[in-house]
C-alpha cells in the first residue's frame, strides 16, 4: 500500500504550502486572494480546475469507474471583520463576519482593506485599553459592542479616516499567526478549515505523484462562505457521495484530540450518512488510523449546506482534531496527516 504509517504524508509539500494557505486573506465574502494561490498551487501539480460561479473551485479527477460521482471538500473561507461605522475620534467600530471567539481578540493586529485597494494596518482593542486610564479596563466586556480598531495612521476624527479611502462595509483581516513548532504542531488562527484546504492540495499530490486514480469520478471542490453558512450548497447535482473535510472539535467531553482524525456521527444539523460514516470508521480501522468518533453539537458542515440545497447525496465529515476552535487555534500534523490517509483510502479503496 501507498502509505508508511510511520511517516507524515506529503508533509514537505504540506509544510510548503500552510504559509502560503494561511498568510493569504480569506474571510467569508473575500475569496479573490486565496483563489490565486490555490489555483497557482494546482497548476504546479498539473491539474485543471474550474471556477464556479460562487467562486467555487472545482478538480475533477477521473477514476476508474466513472458511472458514479464522489465528491470531497474543504473552505478556504476564514472568520474576519468588516467596518460596521467610523467614530468620531478616528477609531472604527467592527461587524464580525462569521463567528470569530470575540475575547481572543483584544490586542490582535489587523489590516483594513478598502474597496479601493488601499489597505492599512491597525490593532484591535477594547474601548479601554489601558489600565491606568480606565477603572473597567480589566471588567469592560469583549464583545463587538466594546471592541474597536485602531488605525495606524495620523487619524484625529471621522472626517481623516474618510479621506485613507476607508468605509463602512470594509474588510478587516485578523492576524492569523500562523507558526509550526519544531515538534509539529499547527498554531494558528483559521486552521478551520484551511488545513483541510492543504490535506486535499496533499491528497492530490499524492494521487498525481503514485499516477493512481480515484475508484470513482471525483469531484475536489474548494469552497467559500461556509463560515457564513452556505459554502457548499452549488455543488453537482449528480454527486452520490460527499465527505467534506473540515475540523474536529476537542474539548470537554469529545474524543477528539490534536493528533487523531475525527469522524463526526452527528453536528448541530443531525446525524451524518449512517453506511458512509461506517463505511469511513472500517476504513480508518482497518488501517490503522488514529481516529475517533464524535458528536458536534454546536458546529454544521458543507454536508449540510448541500443537503439544505438539495443535493440528493449521502454525505459524511472528517477532519483533524483542532482545539480552541474560532480563538487561537491548534492542531499537529499528526491530524493533519491521518485525514489525509482516511480520505486517500476513501477515495481508491
Amino acid at each position: 500500500m501507498f502509505i508508511s504509517y510511520g511517516d507524515i504524508m506529503q508533509e514537505s509539500f504540506i509544510k510548503e504550502i500552510i504559509p502560503q494557505i494561511f498568510l493569504t486573506d480569506s474571510p467569508s465574502g473575500y475569496d479573490i486572494e486565496v483563489n490565486k494561490v490555490i489555483i497557482n498551487i494546482l497548476l504546479k501539480l498539473g491539474y485543471e480546475y474550474e471556477v464556479l460561479n460562487k467562486n467555487t473551485i472545482v478538480v475533477k479527477v477521473e477514476g476508474h469507474d466513472n458511472s458514479k460521482i464522489v465528491a470531497t471538500s474543504a473552505h478556504a473561507d476564514t472568520l474576519g471583520l468588516m467596518v460596521r461605522s467610523i467614530n468620531s475620534d478616528g477609531t472604527l467600530n467592527v461587524t464580525n463576519v462569521g463567528g470569530p471567539l470575540a475575547p481572543t481578540l483584544d490586542g490582535e493586529y489587523c489590516k483594513i482593506q478598502t474597496r479601493f485597494g488601499s489597505s492599512y494596518t491597525g490593532t484591535i482593542l477594547s474601548k479601554s485599553p489601558s489600565v491606568h486610564v480606565y477603572s473597567d479596563s480589566k471588567s469592560m466586556p469583549r464583545d463587538f459592542e466594546h471592541l474597536i480598531v485602531r488605525i495606524d495612521e495620523v487619524v484625529k476624527n471621522k472626517e481623516d479616516v474618510l479621506k485613507l479611502g476607508i468605509n463602512n462595509g470594509d474588510y478587516v483581516f485578523i492576524d492569523p499567526k500562523t507558526t509550526i513548532t519544531k515538534s509539529n504542531y499547527l498554531k494558528s488562527r483559521f486552521i478551520d478549515d484551511k488545513a483541510s484546504v492543504c490535506l486535499l492540495l496533499g491528497v492530490l499530490k499524492e494521487l498525481k505523484e503514485k499516477k493512481v486514480k480515484p475508484h470513482y469520478m471525483t469531484y475536489f471542490y474548494f469552497v467559500h462562505q461556509e463560515e457564513v453558512g452556505h459554502g457548499a450548497s452549488a455543488l453537482a447535482k449528480n454527486i452520490s457521495e460527499f465527505v467534506t473535510c473540515d475540523m474536529g472539535c476537542v474539548g470537554l467531553d469529545l474524543a477528539g484530540n490534536e493528533e487523531a482524525c475525527s469522524i463526526a456521527a452527528k453536528d448541530s444539523g443531525g446525524p451524518y450518512s449512517y453506511e458512509l460514516t461506517n463505511k469511513l470508521i472500517k476504513l480508518a480501522k482497518e488501517n490503522n488510523i488514529n481516529y475517533v468518533v464524535d458528536i458536534f453539537p454546536f458546529y454544521g458542515s458543507d454536508v449540510g449546506a448541500a443537503w439544505r440545497a438539495g443535493i440528493d447525496c449521502q454525505g459524511a465529515l472528517i477532519g483533524p482534531g483542532v482545539a480552541a476552535s474560532h480563538g487561537m487555534e491548534r492542531t499537529h500534523l499528526k491530524a493533519i496527516d491521518e485525514t489525509m490517509k482516511l480520505l486517500y483510502l476513501y477515495l481508491t479503496a
